[in-house]
């Protein structure tokens, strides 16, 4: 059964819209904006040679900031799919 975008939201454990997370790397706090489905160019299949893409979830994320509104500074997205472990490497839950 092919995967589906679902799948990728519940196996990587994905936040919900409104979640604070902080960066593992730099310990700032940012708030998941935006949450879409995408599709990732991803290389040649290697028994057909054909060009394919795979299922992703977007996130943006705003950096969260004393005294500033939502939306207002420093921005970030990311495109997370079922083949990549960005999102454990770099984020963890805040609230």
């Amino acid at each position: 059964m092919p995967e589906t975008h679902d799948d990728v939201i519940r196996e990587k454990n994905l936040p919900r819209v409104g979640d604070t997370l902080r960066s593992k790397k730099f310990k700032t706090l940012w708030r998941v904006m935006e949450k879409k489905e995408v599709w990732l160019n991803t290389s040649d299949d290697p028994e057909t040679g054909d060009y394919r893409v795979i299922q992703a979830i977007y996130l943006c994320y705003w950096r969260v900031q004393d005294g500033k509104q939502p939306g207002i500074g420093k921005m970030l997205g990311y495109a997370y799919s079922l083949h990549d472990n960005t999102f454990e490497t770099n984020w963890e839950m805040a609230n």
